[in-house]
């Protein structure tokens, strides 16, 4: 028999471009749990699937280019709502391109 829980992952992945935002302001405040958010870039000139991660107000990177598209198709139509992103692990010895990994779990439609 299988649990039914209110999410089910989606997706596991580093924080990529993490030396080029701000991610070092707020390393200290970066803990497992805490939420993030995706938000769609589609004007970015580097990657067409962009998809920027938020902790709070600061951007601390992209969703990684080969794993974005179809997270920034869903963003595009509107289904935002169904993904809840939570940081995943913490590595302050790891590359930088390493040291912050996150995890995006599609949310269960609520039933009526």
């Amino acid at each position: 028999m299988r649990i039914k829980t209110n999410k089910e992952h989606f997706l596991s992945c580093n924080v990529a471009a993490f030396t080029y935002h701000e991610g070092c302001e707020v390393f200290d405040k970066l803990k497992v749990g805490k939420r993030v958010t995706l938000v769609r870039e589609d004007e970015n000139p580097y990657d067409h699937n962009a998809v920027a991660i938020f902790f709070g107000e600061t951007h601390i990177g992209y969703i990684p280019r080969r794993q974005n598209e179809s997270i920034a198709k869903f963003l595009d139509l509107g289904y935002g709502d169904i993904f809840e992103a939570r940081i995943q692990s913490v590595d302050p010895a790891a590359h930088p391109e390493e040291q912050v990994n996150i995890v995006i779990y599609l949310k269960r439609k609520e039933s009526k």
